[in-house]
């Protein structure tokens, strides 16, 4: 696919060449351990201009756990459950945005998380016809991020902070800073999807977050 610098249009030949990357790329697991099983949905979907895009939700404030961070739609994996019936199940409840496993188009790295999740990312394709609807008790708000805003010239950002050994990822975005699991999962988005390039990314650190 040629370099736009406005990003792909959100069509069916961009679905073709994303399922292409994703079937190309083999997805690394992580054993749970101790860990609980969790998966995301990574959404294709257009956005006003008809660009490729991605959906992104910013948590309501009020949730006990990560509240008003900006997120994934996703949560834990039921027993009996694979990875995209549970992210699938997740993005109905929270956006209203009702899929079937054949809109999956393929898997992303697993990675596991400091609150004690491995999350297995799950990409879909929304489809032509995209109405939202944010569950209040869950979901404060709603973007979609055009995947071109995944490739400005200043994302990624690797920071070195004394409180971690390994690189922590930040990835401006809508005028703010986006931080890991999602921020690692939208750039292997981004270099599998747009590149062709299989880098991974469980070793990307999440920030140090203060108590609230």
């Amino acid at each position: 696919m040629s370099r736009n610098p406005a990003g792909p249009r959100y069509d069916a030949e961009f679905r073709l060449h994303a399922e292409a990357r994703l079937a190309a790329f083999s997805p690394h697991a992580i054993p749970p351990g101790d860990r609980r099983s969790a998966a995301v949905a990574a959404v294709l979907l257009p956005d006003e201009q008809g660009r490729a895009a991605f959906l992104l939700t910013r948590r309501a404030p009020g949730l006990r756990a990560h509240g008003g961070q900006w997120a994934l739609p996703g949560g834990r994996i039921d027993p009996g459950e694979s990875a995209p019936r549970a992210a699938l199940r997740e993005l109905a409840e929270e956006v209203g945005l009702t899929l079937d496993e054949t809109a999956v188009l393929g898997s992303l790295d697993d990675y596991p998380t400091r609150s004690g999740f491995v999350v297995t990312p799950v990409v879909a394709w929304a489809g032509a016809a995209v109405v939202l609807r944010a569950n209040p008790s869950e979901v404060a708000a709603i973007h979609r991020v055009p995947l071109a805003d995944l490739d400005a010239p200043d994302v990624p950002r690797f920071l070195t902070v004394p409180e971690r050994e390994r690189p922590v990822i930040q990835l401006p975005l809508l005028g703010t800073l986006i931080h890991a699991p999602t921020a690692a999962i939208l750039y292997q988005l981004r270099e599998v999807v747009l590149h062709g390039r299989a880098t991974r990314v469980s070793h990307l650190e999440e920030p140090v977050w203060k108590p609230r």
